[in-house]
């Protein structure tokens, strides 16, 4: 499988990045073990959680989905085999991006992980409350002390990563090189100065919500069907208006072409749109998790895209 670099960090990640914020919630130890076992063995290697899943859970102190993966990694072994990124910044024990919070949530989450070394260590949101400078140079402390290899941010919008990245050039410090912001057929907000931003600074994007929360894979069409699961009752946005029935009939008419799933489809379209480098998919079992798999090996003719772009625009 053909990875892509990461900007400037060295560091290259498969063309999906397996979304870990399911695991210790709706996938249990052993199903996300199965997941884990089929990703990597399907020749792919870039997990992301946060140390604050899954917090929102009752019952739940965040961190679940870390211990999860940590309990993986040392029952098979696998830790040259993957690429792990993590957040801080939401996690209940460490909120924001003080120094403090940051070296103490790295130690945490390298306890859970079971690891010794973080690959991509990411700002999980903005925090204004925080100097920047203190920021950077506590993410460079834990680069130079080895346990952290690259960082990134997510949630930033243009005016601040800007901000960091100047900061981090101006006092020779570890850089973000990486972004997470959502991005999808149904939300293309980060078009504009925050994409263009990181293509011009060689910064990688890895987006979430790829799939809209389900509503790209085609099972929400009508209001009947927004009962279908818990997640239902926020597809209605989608369906108001013109737009969404638009999005999903070019899917149907671009997975029918392509002999492809429309979930397939709609993250085909994110790895292929300029500047990003790769979406972030969660599977709950590994039928899920092999359809998934499936769209990192789908190849969208100029067409067929043209026909999504028009469709989402």
């Amino acid at each position: 499988m053909m990875k892509r670099p990461l900007g400037r960090s060295g560091l290259s990640i498969s063309p999906l990045v397996l979304g870990g914020n399911v695991f210790g919630w709706t996938a249990d130890e052993a199903t996300s073990h199965r997941v884990l076992d089929a990703f990597v063995d399907g020749g792919f290697e870039t997990i992301d959680t946060a140390d604050v899943y899954s917090a929102w859970v009752p019952g739940h102190t965040g961190g679940e989905s870390e211990t999860v993966i940590g309990t993986w990694l040392k029952a098979r072994g696998r830790r040259d085999d993957v690429v792990i990124a993590t957040k801080v910044a939401m996690g209940p024990a460490h909120p924001g991006l003080s120094a403090k919070n940051i070296e103490e949530a790295c130690e945490d989450s390298l306890r859970r992980l079971q690891t010794d070394y973080i690959d991509l260590y990411q700002s999980h949101r903005d925090d204004a409350e925080t100097p920047q400078e203190e920021t950077a140079e506590a993410f460079d402390r834990l680069v130079k002390a080895g346990k952290v290899r690259a960082i990134g941010a997510s949630n930033f919008d243009a005016g601040r990563l800007g901000s960091a990245l100047d900061i981090s050039a101006h006092k020779g410090l570890a850089r973000y090189d990486s972004l997470q912001p959502a991005y999808n057929l149904m939300d293309r907000g980060i078009e504009g100065p925050l994409l263009d931003l990181c293509i011009a600074r060689e910064v990688g994007v890895i987006s979430y919500y790829g799939l809209a929360s389900g509503f790209l894979t085609g099972k929400y069409r009508s209001e009947a069907d927004l009962g279908k699961s818990p997640r239902g009752r926020g597809m209605g946005k989608h369906l108001e208006g013109e737009r969404g029935p638009k999005v999903l009939a070019a899917l149907d008419a671009v997975a029918a072409e392509a002999g492809a799933s429309q979930a397939q489809v709609a993250l085909a379209w994110v790895m292929a749109r300029p500047g990003l480098t790769a979406p972030i998919a969660s599977a709950t079992s590994v039928a899920q998790l092999q359809e998934l798999l499936g769209a990192a090996r789908l190849s969208l003719s100029d067409a067929q895209m043209s026909r999504l772009n028009e469709a989402s625009a």
